[in-house]
């Protein structure tokens, strides 16, 4: 059938099963909105308040429900104002097709009117970019995208669309996507050295990435434990793959990691890195990470292999796969005295704070609590971010969404709209310091305008915490712009934009707030006004070994 280029857009949109696209329009677009406007009873369109809360919800939508999440926006600053958004996906490996429209072809590398080479802007930051400048190629590439977007490892695509082309003719076929392959591509004696160490290791330890959760791993994970008998530390990026009440569950590992994971995993003999990426929060200094163990790497992208830790063994491949394999070839281990080493470590370095006065730990406990660990949390990036990732246990996979790679500040508001979209019968909390807050606190006015029942949690300390937090440590106490002390009311800004908003100043209040915001089904705020000089600990130096880790007990046993 004979089809203009954005209504093949749209079906396009349609064959991949795409049911949501999160957007803003402008001039170059328009042609695709005017076909979405006529399809709208079949894919839903979200307006954002900003191009960038559109990236960041296509974002939240694809963790939360592991599909391709879909942003839309014009040409000029309407594609750049996605660039951030499309960075924080291919840091954190999201599978996210962003789509613009650019000027007319003839007018390309003229300086038109907001044009701008958006799909050499985000060459770095994407699995491919690519402008269509022949309506004949448009539906082959949109279909390319989307296959590269979730194949392998996932990753943001940008499909830049010259305005004519969304306009010109062309004849359109429908196509069946292809079903996801899981493959491998190890060779047999790899897999056998794998094995061997396995056999021979007497105090293993699982180092487990997000990989796990994006290969859709975490029963395979929970039985390699189990047949190998050992503890498992996890990065932001694994929250809830696996379960965080298991007594084999030690925390996070790195700089804002457990002792137990950091000494644990400094006193191994062999640690099993699943899905990671040995980025430099978890490792510290290179050079002293692991320093007794021998290292299996098993990960889908050969590029990780050697990059940042040199490993004694390695698999490249889907992890699923793997796992599944690994799991049928192995006889069941006891490391009883290594397991038992490793609680003693647990029972000695619990995770502790100041409960005199209301906390953001205290807080993430009572949401753990009020929820019954059954929400999906988002969260901003700083103190925040460490103390959700510490406090609230996360039992299953896609409930902890958070930049990780780029550290995106005004990434959980319109993540958390996202993941309410695209899990609309779950309870999404978003937990955000005020600095983060004011980034993107405009998205707000999304979910008033839609009744997306989110609850935004906003930690206010009045300071950007965690930059305070290391000028209190390494500079000085000079702290230079990093005081917000100032006339902000954080309730009537959510009243203002359409919200409901509760001020919380003391402990008692806290679960009263949440329960009385779960029951209005509606979007709500909660401010939180905590101290500005609660600290996340532990903590590791940045670049120092991870056995250096302190927390404020060795502070204090330092300065006395």
């Amino acid at each position: 059938m004979q089809l203009t280029g954005s209504e093949i857009v749209i079906e396009c949109l349609k064959e991949q099963g795409v049911d949501t696209v999160f957007g803003y329009p402008g001039g170059s677009i328009l042609n695709i909105y005017d076909a979405l406007y006529r399809h709208s009873s079949e894919i839903r369109h979200i307006l954002t308040s900003h191009e960038q809360g559109a990236a960041h919800a296509a974002d939240g939508y694809a963790r939360a429900t592991g599909k391709v999440g879909v942003c839309m926006a014009t040409s000029g600053p309407g594609a750049t104002n996605l660039v951030t958004g499309i960075a924080t996906a291919y840091m954190d490996s999201v599978p996210m097709v962003a789509i613009t429209a650019n000027v007319n072809l003839p007018m390309l590398g003229k300086d038109s009117f907001q044009e701008v080479d958006i799909a050499g802007v985000t060459i770095p930051i994407t699995k491919h970019s690519y402008i269509v400048k022949n309506v004949a190629e448009l539906a082959p590439t949109l279909r390319r995208a989307f296959e590269i977007a979730r194949s392998g490892r996932p990753g943001p695509v940008l499909v830049d669309i010259t305005k004519d082309v969304t306009a010109a003719v062309c004849e359109y076929n429908p196509e069946k996507p292809p079903e996801r392959e899981r493959s491998v591509s190890y060779t047999k004696e790899e897999f056998e050295q794998v094995l061997e160490y396995i056999n021979q290791a007497q105090r293993p330890y699982i180092y487990l990435g997000g990989g796990a959760i994006l290969s859709e791993a975490s029963e395979e994970v929970a039985e390699f434990a189990e047949l190998i008998d050992a503890p498992v530390c996890d990065t932001l990026m694994a929250k809830g793959a696996f379960d965080g009440t298991s007594p084999r569950y030690t925390g996070m590992i790195g700089m804002h990691g457990t002792k137990t994971s950091n000494l644990g995993v400094s006193q191994c003999d062999l640690l099993i890195a699943l899905g990671a990426r040995f980025s430099d929060r978890v490792i510290g200094n290179p050079k002293k990470f692991a320093e007794g163990a021998k290292i299996v790497h098993i990960d889908i992208d050969a590029a990780e292999i050697n990059k940042n830790i040199r490993v004694d063994a390695s698999l490249v491949g889907d992890l699923k796969l793997a796992l599944t394999q690994l799991n049928r070839s192995i006889t069941k281990k006891k490391h009883t005295e290594w397991m038992n080493t490793i609680m003693q470590l647990k029972a000695k370095y619990p995770l502790k704070y100041d409960d005199e006065n209301l906390s953001c730990p205290y807080i993430m406990e009572t949401i753990d609590r009020v929820t019954k660990g059954e929400a999906i949390i988002t969260t901003d990036v700083g103190q925040h971010q460490m103390w959700a990732a510490q406090f609230y246990r996360y039992t299953k996979p896609r409930t902890f969404l958070s930049s990780g790679g780029l550290g995106t500040m005004g990434y959980g508001l319109g993540a958390c709209i996202g993941a309410q979209v695209g899990k609309p019968d779950m309870l999404c909390i978003n937990i955000a310091g005020d600095g983060c807050f004011r980034m993107n606190m405009n998205e707000l006015a999304t979910a008033s305008r839609y009744n997306i029942p989110i609850i935004q949690v906003v930690i206010n300390n009045h300071v950007l915490g965690m930059v305070r937090q290391w000028q209190t440590l390494f500079y000085g106490k000079r702290y230079s712009q990093t005081v917000l002390n100032d006339k902000v009311d954080f309730c009537k800004v959510a009243e203002g934009l359409g919200c409901a908003a509760i001020r919380v100043t003391k402990k008692e209040e806290v679960a009263e707030a949440l329960e009385k915001a779960i029951a209005m089904k509606a979007p709500v705020l909660i401010e939180c006004v905590i101290p500005e000089d609660d600290k996340v600990f532990p903590m590791v130096p940045a670049g120092a070994p991870i056995t250096e880790v302190f927390d404020g007990d060795d502070l204090k046993e330092k300065t006395t």
